[in-house]
């Protein structure tokens, strides 16, 4: 093959890829990384064909490999290409995703001038280029993206006729690796045979006792010593005097980050599962056996407690069996800690974990190790769909209703879910989707016949024992639902309402644990004046400042703009500032002053900021140093803490009345899952939700614990509404500084797509919009928002040139 296509790390149309010849020295495979040069720069690229005749006329070579192996197989550059068309991303940026960590590096231009003072010709420059060139002599070598920020419009054209005048310098230079395998300086002895090594120990014995010393150490050894230690233990004087003699050879041993090094995970003995658990775990083993076996997706809905997890586990075993490995994803790295104990402890030095709070290095080692096919199973969140996990034959998505497999933030905007079971599709691999409340969507397709549903109806209590018989746990936990309007008309304005209270009482009495539950954090939402009713908003974010009482600041959970907390009323300087509202820490204080002598734990991104305090807050619960936990939606998902028998939902509102469709499904989840987490030992469990709304269908079907009254609800409004799963939505997203120029470009987009829907005849794609988004400005950008519903919307949008400044978001979870 004498061409190749390759995706260039430009900001190019989705899917697209360029044509370049292969230089006859060079011998280059598909999936390999390049150096490929574009227009005047040179830039990354993957291979994604190779072929005798190119897509054009005339073609430049490839200058070099990056890495001499294939860095991305046939799957995943089938894969890249499904992202990128499905998900209208450049093809280079879906290819990212399945790459080294640290890999993406580009070559920057460094501007300088040769004259540091005036020469006196400069009085013919324009006011940009004196600009520019008074910028460069003061600040000296400049990278020119930081001149551009820094000086703003017209300083490009500037540079580029000053570098033609010879009044600047201008040098590229490529990024320094973010991440790259660590060394360390090991000590070990030269080649020479033992004899005369003892020989020289003995030699030295006299006039050098550290180097006869150091001598002996190395000999006794069995391994190289670290360098570092050799030199505290020894002194650095005679380890260079050995390293001259050639007694000894200093050299660079790579060591593993390893993020599960020095943590011990014993071996439990077997649970025997329950028939309904065994009937799931056989499904499973007979689609992974028989690869013409479909569907290869298998929906498995099990209620709070009914051990899903241990379906998995048995799963990956009979995965492991047959010769081929398995990823694991949960949704929040939060869960990781007790997921990766479970899995570790029954699959012993065979488990990688890969999730954004690993440290670079880290992420940097275990993709390799994932790669060099070290590991049995994988688990993290989202990203983690995309490990480069050889001869991968099993996939498992715990509560795989969660949003948070959908990238919002940056494109490509995939769902973890989706990319999951077209690599099923691409490869065979058999996908295992669980939750105590499935999607809606994936549930109409297990019940349309699409996925294979599997369900596990009962509660099951663990038995260590691999000789005993299974047996059904307790029930699910009682839930009570409490009206607050009539705890606010009996004149309870306490965030308690008086059965919460007295069951936490009760709990707390006995000895046992309580969670409480409340999806918002901080201690007040919002703090308002009373005399004007000025509320304090972030200056950059349409939305009002939260605060934080532990900080005693005013914080924003956009922008995470901090200030201090006034005194007075900025706009009218009253002093009768009021906290209204309440988040985790006003829970917790509460709970403090109501029950004195209690430990109160809080759970939420404010107390728990990386991998390792999550793990320290569950522990230190788990281990009974806190009888009362707070916190946020993190607590409300896949936990299993048998002391925990009380669970109390403070406010089942929050979120409810979002201009969201699924704001409903949402809440029902939500509260579904947090209210499982109580009973799940020997005593029974009991649930307090309180709420404004006590008739919402949601917080009715969540009393009851009942998947099926929701969904019947549910799937009649998405029906009535034309919803998915009976439709599917484009959400575009205007972002701009300037209100005006943000509605003008989204009325602008709106009739072209108007326009283009009429050209073609196109009826069942119905726009809504253009609408500010919510909220309607975020750090100081503001942001509108059109909506196309249809069967298939992105065909329409494929025939409208997308201009800078729109995201697009091809099934969207959520309309804020």
């Amino acid at each position: 093959m004498n061409f190749a296509e390759v995706a260039v790390d430009a900001p190019i149309g989705y899917d697209r890829t360029f044509s370049y010849s292969i230089p006859h020295s060079v011998t280059l495979a598909l999936g390999q990384a390049v150096w490929v040069p574009f227009g005047s720069r040179t830039l990354q690229g993957v291979i994604f064909s190779l072929n005798n005749v190119p897509q054009v006329p005339e073609t430049r070579d490839i200058i070099a490999p990056i890495d001499p192996r294939p860095l991305l197989n046939p799957v995943q550059l089938q894969l890249a290409r499904w992202i990128s068309s499905y998900y209208m991303a450049p093809l280079f940026e879906c290819a990212v995703l399945m790459l080294p960590p640290g890999f993406r590096t580009r070559l920057r231009a460094y501007i300088s001038s040769p004259f540091p003072t005036s020469t006196g010709d400069d009085s013919d420059l324009t006011p940009d280029q004196a600009r520019v060139l008074q910028y460069i002599r003061k600040k000296g070598r400049v990278e020119q993206e930081v001149v551009e920020k820094a000086l703003g419009k017209g300083t490009r054209a500037a540079v580029s006729e000053l570098t033609r005048l010879n009044l600047l310098d201008k040098a590229w230079e490529w990024d320094k690796p973010r991440v790259s395998a660590k060394y360390v300086a090991h000590v070990r002895l030269s080649d020479d045979d033992g004899l005369r090594l003892d020989e020289q120990a003995r030699q030295l014995a006299g006039r050098s006792p550290k180097q006869a010393a150091l001598l002996t150490y190395l000999l006794e050894a069995s391994t190289p010593a670290p360098k570092a230690t050799v030199n505290k233990e020894f002194g650095v004087s005679a380890v260079n005097a050995l390293e001259r003699r050639g007694l000894i050879k200093v050299e660079g041993i790579q060591i593993e980050r390893d993020p599960l090094a020095g943590r011990a995970f014993l071996s439990g003995p077997g649970v025997v599962l329950t028939p309904a658990q065994s009937q799931s775990v056989l499904t499973i083993e007979e689609t992974l056996e028989n690869p013409a076996k479909e569907p290869r997706a298998l929906l498995l809905h099990g209620v709070t407690g009914s051990g899903k997890t241990e379906v998995y586990l048995n799963s990956v075993e009979r995965c492991q069996a047959s010769g081929k490995r398995a990823i694991v994803i949960v949704p929040e790295i939060s869960l990781t800690p007790q997921t990766i104990a479970r899995f570790a402890s029954r699959f012993p030095s065979r488990v990688a974990v890969l999730h954004s709070r690993l440290s670079p290095g880290e992420r940097f080692d275990q993709w390799w190790r994932i790669y060099q096919g070290d590991y049995t199973v994988v688990i993290g969140s989202r990203s983690t769909i995309f490990a480069p996990q050889p001869d991968l034959g099993l996939i498992v998505i715990d509560e795989e209703h969660e949003w948070t497999y959908k990238q919002q933030d940056s494109s490509p905007r995939y769902h973890a879910r989706d990319v999951a079971l077209k690599i099923s599709e691409l490869s065979g691999a058999v996908v295992v989707m669980g939750s105590a409340t499935p999607d809606v969507g994936t549930f109409y397709q297990a019940m349309s016949g699409k996925y294979r549903l599997l369900s596990l109806s009962e509660r099951i209590s663990p038995i260590p024992n691999a000789q005993a018989s299974p047996s059904k746990g307790g029930a699910l936990a009682t839930v009570s639902v409490v009206d607050m309007r009539e705890e606010l008309k009996e004149g309870n304005r306490s965030i308690f309402s008086r059965s919460l209270r007295m069951a936490l009482e009760d709990t707390l009495d006995e000895g046992d644990q309580a969670i409480l539950f409340l999806n918002r954090r901080g201690s007040a939402s919002y703090i308002q004046c009373r005399a004007c009713g000025m509320t304090l908003k972030c200056r950059s974010c349409d939305i009002p400042l939260t605060y934080h009482a532990t900080e005693d600041r005013l914080i924003c959970h956009y922008c995470n703009t901090r200030r201090t907390v006034p005194t007075q009323c900025p706009q009218c300087l009253s002093r009768q500032i009021r906290y209204l509202g309440l988040g985790t820490q006003r829970v917790a204080q509460e709970v403090s002053q109501t029950f004195p002598g209690i430990n109160v734990l809080r759970w939420d991104t404010d107390a728990a900021r990386n991998t390792k305090s999550h793990e320290e807050i569950l522990n230190r619960f788990i281990d009974g140093e806190g009888q009362v936990l707070v916190g946020t939606q993190m607590i409300a998902k896949g936990l299993h803490i048998p002391s925990v028998t009380l669970v109390g939902v403070i406010s089942a509102d929050i979120g409810l009345n979002m201009p969201d469709f699924r704001s409903g499904e949402r809440a029902f989840q939500i509260l579904c899952q947090v209210t499982g987490r109580a009973g799940r030992g020997s005593a029974e469990g009991r649930a307090i939700i309180q709420t404004y709304q006590p008739d919402h269908y949601a917080i009715v079907a969540a009393r009851y614990q009942d998947f099926g009254i929701f969904y019947q609800k549910e799937i009649q409004f998405r029906r009535e509404h034309n919803n998915p799963p009976f439709s599917r939505l484009v959400r575009l997203v205007y972002i701009h500084t300037n209100w005006a120029v943000c509605l003008r470009e989204t009325q602008r987009m709106a009739k072209s797509l108007r326009q283009e829907q009429a050209a073609w005849g196109i009826a069942d794609i119905e726009l809504i919009g253009p609408a500010p988004a919510y909220p309607p400005r975020i750090r100081g950008h503001y942001r509108w928002h059109l909506i196309l519903r249809g069967s298939d919307p992105a065909s329409l949008l494929e025939r409208v040139p997308i201009s800078r400044g729109w995201s697009i978001d091809i099934d969207p979870v959520t309309m804020t």
